[in-house]
This record gives structure tokens, C-alpha cells and sequence, in this order.
């Protein structure tokens, strides 16, 4: 029987990806301590996640107005830790939970990524993951010695370039390279072990790679992008996508349409899982759920919206009133959220929306959508999303840590395992395996693309 796939979405930083969950009376406040995330890790773990995903930026955001001092002021996602250190420390604290970081295509170098990913799959006996990204804004390009973010397709086509560099490298040593021999003297078979030679437009490398395939291969590959371009970045490269449908018939829709596209991309549609965005509000009761969830309703404020806006479309709105129309050639000129400006422009059926509509429409810094209820509804809502088919499982976003990963394991994982729609123990020791996804072969990614 067909089972959901899991995962909880993390952040290395002052609050989850809601920025006002850090206002919530019952988020803890020691973010900055191994303790704090090793709990999450471990609660994730209880309820059999398959991975503890950390979404990452490398700015905080400044866009809006051109300052950080309401970032600061107001605890606007203005803490940012390196995701990767926190997760070798989750790694400890935990035996079979997959560990997925964010790193940028446009900021960071093919060899060094591979090399740090690698290395925490091998630390980890497995259970890396890579999320994909080419970053959003100009904050992030001056933090990394630029003037201005690359243009949005631009850096699309400099990131095939580097996961034909990152993929290489993890290639370089066959599987029966490493002998280490102490009677022989034989360390390694050195014709098992490969420069890639990699010579591009945008990017080259030489090698050879210096750190074995690890217990499943390699780092599961996870990409995010819902642009036209980010899709068949998607459709080429990615093994778990991470979506956020707005409504289940969009959701089947963009299902379908991925699932071919990774079709026409040479793949098989069932090694590639999309997990599509959603928050929950669970009690023990409905009436308690909507309790907490008028509380959590109260939580964020006006800046919250405006700032995290800014930053996702690299567009200071600060230039704008709310009731004000953003003119068609600044919307055309955007670097960055190419996706969600179309959904505003759809959903509004303008041109140039207002300051407002881009409010209203994304809820950004606001939890969307959310399944309010008792185990039973918001199990009722998963399955259904499930069910039809608008997604292979789901990324689980939290309105306070951790309280709502320990909510959801309380009581909405045994419900769903009560229907069969999730499993009950962990079917495997690494995280392929428990994604049901095959131990690549060596070179068959090239394939896929040819």
C-alpha cells in the first residue's frame, strides 16, 4: 500500500519558518543551543519522519526599506546558523532520521559541496540529503561579494553545470575502490578511482574527488524550485521535490505535470517524491485546536509580511504604499520569486497588484491553509491531498517549536498509521532506503539527462 512520505521543515535560527513563532508563549527560546535541536531531532524520529530538512538563506532579511533594524527589532528570521553543523549535531542525538540541509548553487563552490555532503552522509551511515537552491536577493550577493544577484534564469543554467560537477565527484571512486589491505599494502585500486575533468561554460573542476560513496551512494538530492525553469531543474535533477500547492485541485494539477516532466526527462516518475508545504493546528479535540489556533492568529504583525515578501522577491515594498499598484516594468524586471509573483498576478487577474494583494494572496509570514482540528480532521485533510494524488507526502511547517512537531507525533501520526497511511517503523537504515528510492549506479544520472 502506497504510504505518505514525511518530513519536518527546520530552521537553524530564532524561529521556524513563521517568523512569529518565536513569539508564541510556548516556543522555547535556547535556538542557539545542540540541546534544542537534538530535541526536535528526537521527536521527529518518534514519529518515524524520513528527514529533518533546514531551509537556509544567507542574509537576513534587509530589503525592505534597506535596512535590517526591524529584522532585528522585531526577531525576522535575523538569526541564521550553518545548517550543516547543526545537523551533524541532530546526527548524534539520532539513529535513522534523514538529515537534509539547504546550500546555494550560486554562492559555493561544486568540489566543496560535495565534499561536506558527502563527508555528513558518510558520518551519518546515509541519511544526507542536498536541498538545491541558487539563492533569492541582493542581500545574500553582497554577503558573498557581489553587487546584485545573478539573473533568475542565469542561475539556473550555471546550476545544471555544477550537479554535473557535484554528481561527477561523488562518482569518482567505485564502489570496490577502498580495499585498505594491510598484508598487501594496497589502500585503494587506483584505476577505481576517477578525475572528472570538467570543463564548462560557467564552472570546471578537475579532481579527483576525495572522499569515497558512502552507505547509500550518495546524498538524496532535494530541489524546490516552482518557477518554469526551477521545474525542469526539478524534473532533471531531483529525488524528493518540496511544493507549496495552495488548493488540492492546483496541487493535482502540478502534480501531474511534474510527474511527467521527470517522465520526459528519462527518469521514472516513482523515484522522485513531491511533498508539498502545509501547517497544522492539532488538539486534543476540535475545540481545542481552534483555541490554539486563535492564538496563533494574534502572533504575527504587518512588518512580518512586508519584510519576508521583500526579501522572497528581492523587491523593496517599502517603496509603496499598501494600496498602491507595483508598476508592470518593475514586476517584469524581478530576479527573484518568479513563481509567486505569477500566482499574485493569476490570483488577482492584474497586472500590477497592490502592496496589499501580494499581502493577501501569498499570506507570507502568516501560516496559510492550515488543517485546524483533532486527530481525526487533520488526518481526514492529509488523506485526502494523499489520496488523490496532489502529492506523495508532505513538509511540515511549525507555529512554534516544538511543540507542534510534538503535536503532530502525539496525535496525528498514530491516527494515520492506524488507516495505513504510514508506517509504523523505519524500513531501512539509510534515508533511501526508507524513501523506497534505489542506490544509484554509477553514471546513471547521466543517463537521465542524455
Amino acid at each position: 500500500m502506497r504510504q505518505m512520505t514525511l518530513v519536518g521543515f527546520l530552521q537553524a535560527q530564532n524561529c521556524a519558518q513563521l517568523a512569529s513563532s518565536w513569539r508564541h508563549p510556548l516556543s522555547r527560546t535556547d535556538f542557539m543551543s545542540a540541546e534544542y535541536y537534538q530535541t526536535i531531532a528526537r521527536v521527529l524520529e518518534e514519529g518515524k519522519f524520513h528527514l529533518g530538512f533546514f531551509d537556509d538563506r544567507l542574509s537576513m532579511p534587509d530589503i525592505y526599506g534597506g535596512d535590517h533594524a526591524h529584522t532585528v527589532q522585531h526577531g525576522i528570521r535575523c538569526v541564521k546558523m550553518d545548517p550543516l553543523i547543526v545537523l551533524t549535531i541532530m546526527g548524534m542525538a539520532t539513529r535513522r532520521l534523514g538529515l537534509g540541509a539547504t546550500c546555494s548553487t550560486t554562492y559555493q563552490q561544486p568540489f566543496h559541496v560535495a565534499r561536506v555532503f558527502q563527508t555528513l552522509d558518510l558520518m551519518t551511515e546515509g541519511r544526507a540529503a542536498w536541498n538545491v537552491v541558487t539563492s533569492l536577493n541582493d542581500g545574500e550577493a553582497m554577503n558573498m561579494g557581489r553587487d546584485e544577484h545573478i539573473e533568475h534564469d542565469l542561475r539556473y543554467d550555471q546550476a545544471d553545470e555544477f550537479m554535473e560537477i557535484v554528481l561527477g565527484h561523488w562518482d569518482s571512486w567505485e564502489d570496490d575502490a577502498l580495499v585498505v589491505d594491510k598484508s598487501t599494502g594496497l589502500f585503494a585500486h587506483p584505476e577505481k578511482v576517477h578525475r572528472i575533468d570538467f570543463k564548462g561554460r560557467y564552472h570546471q573542476s578537475r579532481g579527483p574527488f576525495t572522499v569515497p560513496r558512502t552507505q547509500q551512494g550518495h546524498p538524496v538530492i532535494i530541489q524546490a524550485g516552482s518557477s518554469g525553469r526551477g521545474k525542469r531543474f526539478a524534473a532533471r535533477w531531483a529525488e524528493l521535490v518540496f511544493v507549496s500547492y495552495h488548493d488540492i485541485q492546483e496541487g493535482k494539477r502540478a502534480y501531474a505535470d511534474l510527474k511527467a516532466a521527470i517522465g520526459e526527462a528519462g527518469r521514472n516518475p516513482d523515484e522522485c517524491q513531491i511533498t508539498t508545504l502545509i501547517w497544522t493546528v492539532v488538539g486534543a479535540t476540535k475545540t481545542e485546536a481552534e483555541e490554539k489556533m486563535a492564538l496563533i492568529e494574534k502572533l504575527p504583525i504587518e512588518v512580518d509580511q512586508l519584510s519576508l515578501l521583500s526579501e522572497s522577491l528581492n523587491y523593496d515594498f517599502a517603496k509603496r504604499g499598501l494600496d498602491e499598484a507595483v508598476p508592470a516594468e518593475e514586476l517584469a524586471g524581478l530576479t527573484g520569486g518568479h513563481s509567486m509573483r505569477d500566482r499574485v498576478i493569476r490570483a488577482t487577474g492584474k497586472p500590477n497588484p497592490t502592496v496589499r494583494d501580494f499581502m493577501e494572496v501569498t499570506q507570507r509570514g502568516r501560516p496559510r491553509n492550515p488543517f485546524v482540528g483533532g486527530p481525526k480532521e487533520v488526518a481526514d485533510g492529509l488523506e485526502q491531498w494523499f489520496g488523490e494524488r496532489a502529492c506523495d507526502g508532505f513538509v511540515l511547517s511549525a507555529t512554534h517549536t516544538p511543540g507542534t512537531y510534538e503535536d503532530f507525533v502525539r496525535l496525528v501520526v498514530p491516527e494515520l498509521q492506524r488507516r495505513g497511511l504510514y508506517r509504523k517503523d523505519y524500513t531501512g537504515t539509510t534515508l533511501r532506503d526508507n524513501l523506497g528510492l534505489p542506490r544509484p549506479e554509477i553514471g546513471a544520472w547521466r543517463k537521465a539527462g542524455a
